[in-house]
């Protein structure tokens, strides 16, 4: 900025000083016209991004590809937003860009910086300065992850009179015996890989940078451990699940490596969830994954064991045989799926439009009485949803009769009129719900680990995936730290908690 004592006395240097502002304010108005319209243009594809997410076709763009596109946007935007206010102020009408001021957690350590005069005496009369307020800006700050040594001491003492007896004190047990690892790290390797989705080798070259060189097989193996430890706790998650009247289940692939034909091979996760909030409950939502090699229908029986009541799932005819065999199981098939079908019709068939709002309907009965009573819930279904389903059923049999066998319209209408009874059992009673969004969501978490881990190395790698990956996403459930959970976990198993009170160790305990 120019001050009065800057400026020259002679006319013709004054006058050439003002052409060289005036050429400078000339540049700044085109590089800030320039850059308005960048930023202008990159917040409309944002706004297109996010209408994919929310609006008519959300079905179309995949959520982890969404994420990954709108973080290059806003990387793109962010720049172009400090190119500008680097040189000018931010105009009024521009779109407040989203901040976290004032929310920081109280929990936070706060480290102060004091940014003060130097001179605190007045300039105008000299006399002395005193505080009359301050301004205080809090930033989140990070301190990269630091690793530290844990050193243990046992004292021995010995007698000065017989000098034959030594007495010390036992060593902690480990989960590791004769290694490196406390718990806590061997949690927070746990967490990276099954939460975060940082594969071991990732990790390794993480420590590699702080000086701390581990090898991916040494990591390996301290997941293998935790595993064995682990899995009574998985096992009696399932076994708490198989009591429940009602469970979700649902299954996705989980490519395995298959060295004697040196590709991988296709196996299983299967997850089964429960969660009774939507009525009120009172048991505790939870979830379990289970590996097999297949996806045969005796899998899930061997999984669910002696469970009688009702399993809500997609339209796969593995669950149809099962529950052929097993007559205590009765299907509750998904709405969501049958919409899927229609949606994927819908710019081309009127039809399929019409499906998808009288589904529409359905769902917005739900909107009105989530949260509220099991008998609520089926009393006001049976008052406005009932007349939709039913509706519904003669208009699909109606115009099945009048398109053409072999289209793709005609194949969606007898995927849903082949499952009727399993579609309609929500009807009667209000603790079924209308999809099975409740363990698809648990699914995506196994989704994103197969991207970055590509593939499991064995059948025993699989289960011991399905073991962690289940306590992680119950301690997401139950809105607890899995980082802590799995410290205080591990530590308590390997100083021998009892096998017959794992159940003191759920993840839900700890939050009543």
């Amino acid at each position: 900025m120019l001050m009065e004592a800057d400026l020259p006395e002679d006319i013709e240097a004054l006058r050439a000083l003002a052409l060289e502002q005036s050429r400078k304010l000339a540049d700044v108005t085109v590089a800030k016209g320039e850059a308005d319209a960048e930023i202008e243009r990159l917040q409309s594809i944002i706004d297109a991004f996010m209408r994919h997410r929310f609006g008519r076709k959300s079905e179309q763009l995949d959520p982890d590809q969404l994420q990954l596109g709108l973080e290059d946007v806003e990387t793109a935007l962010g720049a172009a937003r400090a190119a500008r206010e680097a040189g000018t102020v931010q105009p009024k009408g521009d779109r407040p860009r989203k901040t976290n001021r004032g929310s920081l957690p109280a929990h936070l350590e706060r480290i102060e910086q004091v940014v003060d005069i130097d001179d605190k005496t007045c300039p105008c009369c000299g006399g002395g300065l005193h505080q009359i307020g301050e301004d205080v800006a809090e930033r989140l700050d990070v301190v990269p992850t630091t690793f530290r040594v844990r050193v243990t001491r046992r004292p021995r003492y010995g007698c000065r009179s017989c000098e034959s007896a030594v007495v010390q004190a036992p060593a902690p047990a480990r989960i590791v015996e004769g290694g490196i690892p406390t718990e806590a790290l061997i949690a927070q390797v746990l967490v990276a890989k099954y939460a975060d989705h940082l594969p071991l080798y990732r990790q390794a070259q993480i420590y590699a940078r702080q000086g701390i060189q581990l090898d991916r097989s040494t990591l390996a193996d301290w997941v293998g451990r935790s595993a064995w430890y682990l899995r009574p706790l998985r096992d009696h998650i399932l076994d708490r699940l198989r009591r429940s009247e009602r469970l979700f289940a649902d299954e996705t692939t989980a490519p395995v490596l298959d060295p004697g034909r040196g590709r991988t091979k296709t196996g299983q996760l299967w997850a089964y969830a429960r969660d009774d909030r939507p009525w009120g409950g009172i048991d505790p939502p939870m979830m379990a994954y289970v590996y097999a090699a297949d996806r045969k229908s005796e899998r899930a029986e061997a999984h669910l064991g002696d469970f009688a009541g009702i399993l809500q799932v997609d339209g796969y005819g593995g669950y149809t045989a099962l529950a052929k065999r097993q007559q205590q199981i009765r299907l509750a098939f998904c709405w969501s799926h049958v919409r899927r079908k229609f949606f994927d019709l819908a710019d081309k068939s009127p039809v399929a439009t019409e499906v998808l709002q009288r589904i529409a309907g359905l769902y917005a009965v739900e909107s009105e009485i989530r949260g509220t009573s099991a008998d609520h819930r089926r009393v006001a279904r049976n008052e406005h949803a009932r007349v939709i389903v039913d509706d519904l059923h003669h208009y699909l049999e109606a115009r099945l009769r009048q398109v053409s066998a072999k289209s793709k319209l005609a194949d969606a209408i007898r995927y849903a009129l082949s499952r009727w009874d399993g579609l309609s059992v929500f009807l009667d009673d209000g603790r079924v719900e209308l999809d099975t969004n409740t363990v698809e969501r648990s699914i995506r978490p196994l989704a994103l680990n197969r991207k970055n881990a590509l593939f499991a190395g064995s059948d025993e790698g699989g289960d011991n995936w399905a073991v962690i990956a289940t306590l992680i996403e119950n301690c997401k459930i139950a809105g607890i730290n899995p980082h802590t959970w799995l410290t205080e976990t591990l530590t308590k198993l390997a100083d021998g908690h009892p096998a017959n009170r794992v159940g003191d160790l759920m993840p839900w305990v700890d939050v009543g």
